[in-house]
This record gives structure tokens, C-alpha cells and sequence, in this order.
């Protein structure tokens, strides 16, 4: 229970970033019946800037319960992991009631499910985006850093807005990644490997990157010199180690 001192929940605290900042980290709740894919969705949050993981529902009911218990604490959720295939509701119901119910999250839906009626449904119950099982960590990694390139653009604007700046946050939600790689090169592992340099406070090898990601170390260097060839990356040689010097790159700041 809050103390005294702690500020009511709908008024923010004007020190910290409100619910519209595009500074506040986006909160997500992992909707998934099979504990170890939760787990491995929630590991895969951890490693994305810009995200929380703020909890894990095995049912329908369970997250339609904490989805109510957040939003009337004063710490809505913003995004839904949601599975199709749960024991008690299927997932396009809970997404549903999300919406009968009034709660402002945003749903990504994610199953095994190829129907396109499916499909359908859920972009009809409001899903942002969709992923088909079993996808890399790389692809959940773009469509994630698409929407929240989404919620930054919609969280940066002020209540009133116009035709353009709505017609450029929806585009992040399609938009093809940057830097298009080359043939042979994955542009959903790019994107992972650019939201990793991003992430960076300094250069970043070959090895470290294979050990990140987990990918080979060939392929991880064959990235990173596509970028440092496009000019997005800084490269330089980095020495104090036994043989050769490997290249360190390091993302070059927009700013």
C-alpha cells in the first residue's frame, strides 16, 4: 500500500515522465499458457531498450484481471503479449474484452495459427502487429522496436494532432528497416544488430555482438561491416589482444 507521501496515481509526479512521455519506459505484459515460452519472451524484453517487463498471465482471465489491477493502480499497461491459444479464452476474445472494457494497451498477437480469419481477427480486436510462431529473437526484436518507435512518436505529440504526424506514427508500424541489407543478409537480424549497437555506450566487436545475439561470429562481422560500409557505424581497430587487432564498431549518434 502507498505510504503518505506518495503522490495519488492519476495525478503524476511532474519530476518523473508521465504516461504520454516518450521517455517512460513501455510497459508489457507477456499473455502466454506455455511457462518457458513466457519465460523466453520475457528474456527477450530484457535485452530491448525502452521496455519493462511488467508481468506474466497464463489465462485470459488472469490477464484481463491484471490488465484492470494496473490500470487502476496508477501504472497501466501499455503493451500485450497476447497468445491465441490460452486454456480458458481464446486470445481474440481476451482482446476483445480488453476493448469492451475501455483499457488503452495496445496488443501484439502472437500464435501458431496461419488462419486468416485469425489474422483478421485480431487486427479487427486491434493488434498493432502479428507474430507467427516460431519466429528469432531478430524478428521479435524489429516488430517491437517498430511499435515502440510508434508509441514515442504518438507519446511525443501534444493532444491535438494532425493528419501528417498520425500518417508518420502509423508509418513506423509498416516501415521497412533501415539500411536495407544486401542479398544473403536478414534485415530483421539487422535491425537486432543496429538495436544492439543503439543500446551501446561504446564499440562493440564481432565476438561480442555473436555472444549477444547468438549468432555466429562470420555472420555477426559480416553485419557490421554492411554497416560500416553504409556508413551508419564507426570502425575501428581495437588492439591489446593476442594476434591480429579486431575491429570494435560503434553506432554513430544521429545527434
Amino acid at each position: 500500500m502507498p505510504d503518505p507521501g506518495t503522490p495519488d496515481p492519476g495525478t503524476p509526479d511532474p519530476g518523473s515522465p508521465g504516461p504520454g512521455s516518450p521517455d517512460r519506459q513501455i510497459r508489457v505484459l507477456v499473455v502466454e499458457d506455455e511457462p518457458v515460452t513466457a519465460d523466453a519472451h520475457a528474456a527477450y524484453l530484457g535485452r530491448l531498450a525502452g521496455f519493462v517487463h511488467a508481468g506474466t498471465a497464463h489465462t485470459g482471465q488472469s490477464a484481463l484481471r491484471q490488465l484492470s489491477e494496473a490500470a487502476t493502480s496508477g501504472a497501466p499497461i501499455d503493451l500485450v503479449l497476447m497468445d491465441m491459444n490460452l486454456p480458458d479464452l481464446h486470445g481474440l476474445d481476451v482482446c476483445r474484452r480488453i476493448r469492451a472494457a475501455g483499457l488503452a494497451t495496445d496488443i501484439i498477437a502472437i500464435t501458431a495459427g496461419r488462419e486468416l480469419r485469425t489474422v483478421r481477427g485480431a487486427i479487427a480486436a486491434g493488434a498493432v502487429q502479428y507474430l507467427i510462431k516460431p519466429f528469432s529473437y531478430a524478428l521479435f526484436a524489429e516488430k517491437l522496436i517498430q511499435y515502440r518507435d510508434f508509441h514515442q512518436q504518438l507519446g511525443a505529440q501534444p493532444s491535438v494532432t494532425t493528419q501528417s504526424e498520425v500518417d508518420l506514427a502509423f508509418a513506423t508500424l509498416r516501415a521497412p528497416s533501415e539500411l536495407p541489407p544486401p542479398k544473403g543478409l536478414s534485415a530483421a537480424t539487422l535491425a537486432a544488430v543496429i538495436e544492439f549497437l543503439k543500446a551501446e555506450p561504446g564499440p562493440a566487436s564481432a565476438s561480442e555482438v555473436m555472444d549477444r545475439l547468438g549468432m555466429s561470429r562470420v555472420t555477426a562481422r559480416r553485419y557490421l561491416e554492411h554497416l560500416a560500409d553504409a556508413g551508419a557505424v564507426l570502425r575501428t581497430p581495437r588492439y591489446g589482444t593476442p594476434g591480429r587487432p579486431e575491429n570494435a564498431y560503434a553506432w554513430k549518434s544521429s545527434g
